[in-house]
């Protein structure tokens, strides 16, 4: 039985807390919805900030919604070198001893102590998904791009959850390496 699942690109983006929205934007501000995203329940905003490292900055980082409980930038390892940023590969949310970064919205300011990360390659399972195909939460797993520039990929995370829909997340270095883009499928081979 194939088990394949379909690829979602992850460009560089932010989760930010209620109280960071109102930072940046004004008291009382919430976010407003661009468009859905794989996640239920998750949405791009079309509100965007810039994110500012030692060395570069990047303007209008898209903001992922709803409010989180804390805030944390998700960049590829090549983002991080251009902002100048040390960020650790790790899962999301799993942010300390994490860097700090400065954030600018049209309201004002926020500084960051921890929280920009190289998010960990991982496939969303729902539950029902997961117990299918015999996989657990936390499992690492073996995943193979097809294509032109196809190749393997070890360690992706197996994410379950009752509120989680099937879909692989893979930044843009790993995209680019395997010329993968969102809406195609990758085969579990492990």
């Amino acid at each position: 039985m194939s088990k394949t699942v379909p690829v979602g690109v992850s460009a560089r983006h932010i989760h930010l807390t209620q109280e960071h929205v109102e930072a940046l934007f004004g008291p009382g501000y919430q976010l407003t919805e661009f468009k859905p995203l794989s996640q239920p329940g998750q949405f791009a905003a079309n509100e965007t900030v810039a994110v500012i490292g030692t060395k570069g900055k990047f303007d209008k980082v898209r903001i992922l919604g709803p409010a989180r409980p804390a805030s944390q930038l998700e960049v590829s390892r090549t983002d991080a070198f251009a902002l100048g940023v040390k960020a650790p590969v790790r899962e999301s949310g799993n942010i300390e001893g994490t860097p700090g970064i400065t954030l600018k919205g049209p309201a004002g300011e926020v500084e960051l102590e921890t929280g920009v990360i190289v998010a960990a390659r991982h496939i969303h399972f729902h539950t029902s998904d997961a117990e299918a195909w015999g996989i657990a939460d936390k499992q690492l797993l073996k995943v193979r791009l097809g294509g032109e520039r196809g190749l393997v990929l070890e360690n992706v995370i197996a994410r379950v959850s009752d509120s989680f829909a099937l879909d692989m997340h893979i930044d843009t270095d790993e995209a680019n390496a395997a010329g993968a883009n969102n809406g195609d499928t990758a085969e579990i081979v492990d």
